[in-house]
């Protein structure tokens, strides 16, 4: 395990990477991915360049390719060949980085915990801060020996759409929306055709961007501020959503810093709650 870690158990430092770059067990993963609006090409940008010896791991790819909902989580065998395939295995330690510094990383961080990774790590800042540092950059093609990964689903991580209707009904679970806040209160219409605006009913907005600055994730003070603001008990069982389940896991990672131990995420999230014609969306 690293043991220069800044920001939270879950983060290493470019120093960390750094120096271990060229370890056989050590595996950096370029995890970018960006909305249309933001006009990047992830797998453009990764083969002009990125961290020496980095894989990269699609979000769309490594999914379940039998559903329109977008980069649902695959089963686990379909993980693992996939991450195998990468030259990732067993007990290597990974870490995750982004082009934004936390974005996307955030959501390939918890998929690799889902299926039972214990040493997997985002680096604080991402690319960002690594390139604005002047450390090691390459636009050569990362060669890995295939290796064994075995995926084990955490079921305890991942809600489905009938355990968000049952925690909604029943107060089982606060829901927390990752989604900017005209999105969220149905202002704005959705960026994704078919999609109706609005919240579930009883949900809390915690946007994602506000938990994040510079690439980075806030400081724990700010983190506890915006939740409480929200009215999020940190103590009581929490479900975070967003749009496609990626911001959601930015709102994961600054809960379980903060102290949160009751976490899950709804993968459908609002592309598949909102689509629908048989659940209640709230409109402000």
């Amino acid at each position: 395990m690293p043991t220069s870690l800044d920001r939270s158990r879950w983060f290493v430092s470019t120093e960390w990477l750094a120096a271990h770059l060229g370890a056989p067990d050590v595996v950096p993963v370029d995890a970018s991915w960006y909305l249309p609006a933001m006009g990047r090409d992830a797998a453009a940008e990764y083969a002009a360049g990125h961290i020496p010896g980095a894989v990269r791991f699609d979000l769309d790819q490594v999914a379940d390719r039998s559903t329109s909902l977008p980069h649902m989580l695959p089963g686990p065998e379909a993980f693992g060949a996939a991450v195998g395939a990468l030259g990732i295995g067993n007990g290597m330690t990974i870490v995750i980085y982004d082009g934004l510094g936390l974005f996307s990383a955030p959501r390939v961080w918890w998929t690799f915990k889902v299926f039972g990774a214990k040493e997997v790590y985002i680096l604080d800042g991402g690319a960002p801060q690594w390139k604005a540092e002047g450390r090691a950059w390459t636009d050569e093609k990362t060669v890995r020996q295939p290796h064994h990964f075995t995926a084990r689903y955490d079921h305890s991580m991942v809600r489905a759409i009938d355990d968000v209707r049952a925690a909604i009904a029943g107060s089982l679970a606060q829901i927390v929306d990752a989604r900017p806040a005209e999105r969220f209160s149905g202002a704005t219409p959705d960026l994704r055709p078919g999609v109706k605006p609005g919240h579930m009913p009883g949900a809390r907005n915690v946007p994602s961007s506000g938990v994040t600055e510079g690439g980075r994730l806030a400081s724990a003070d700010k983190l506890a501020r915006l939740f409480a603001e929200a009215g999020v008990v940190l103590d009581k069982p929490i479900i975070t959503s967003c749009g496609s389940g990626v911001t959601a896991s930015i709102l994961w990672l600054a809960l379980e810093t903060l102290g949160a131990k009751h976490l899950s995420l709804y993968d459908g999230s609002w592309s598949e709650w909102g689509s629908r014609e048989d659940t209640p969306i709230v409109v402000d």
